[in-house]
């Protein structure tokens, strides 16, 4: 994260909502950015989407790696199976757990950051979203 975006984010964050986006993982503060930057792009000022877009995966965790959501993606692509063969192996149930969980968890910490009710909607149906707004960060997502 570069000087200026952590300067933006002190301006529209709460203290407590800045804590949570810090102590995301690297790779999920950074898309998170890049989701906003494509909200942005796309000309959203909806400060409830904006949030959402930052802290969607706030509850992945830092136990979260790469190779958990290399099998989570070709899981989702191929099917659960890929999630059973790995299942087993060292740090992967609970992983994947993590990752099949995190929509859930990552609305109840945006919650507890003192989001808007909104903003812990559209994260906690984030992959089916309920309204224009939630499509709108479910395209942002997807493409980052």
């Amino acid at each position: 994260m570069s000087a200026g975006e952590r300067i933006e984010l002190s301006g529209w964050l709460t203290p407590a909502q800045l804590a949570l986006f810090d102590a995301m993982h690297v790779a999920d503060r950074r898309h998170g950015l890049d989701v906003v930057a494509d909200l942005r792009a796309a000309g959203a000022v909806d400060l409830d989407l904006l949030l959402a877009g930052l802290l969607h995966d706030c509850g992945k965790g830092r136990r979260v790696r790469l190779a958990h959501r290399m099998a989570w993606s070709v899981g989702q692509r191929y099917g659960a199976w890929m999630w059973r063969a790995t299942g087993h192996l060292p740090t992967f149930r609970t992983g994947l757990a993590g990752l099949h969980d995190h929509a859930r968890r990552s609305a109840e910490l945006a919650a507890g950051a003192g989001c808007t009710a909104r903003t812990v909607e559209l994260i906690r149906n984030q992959e089916a979203p309920t309204e224009d707004a939630g499509r709108l960060l479910l395209a942002a997502d997807e493409a980052n």
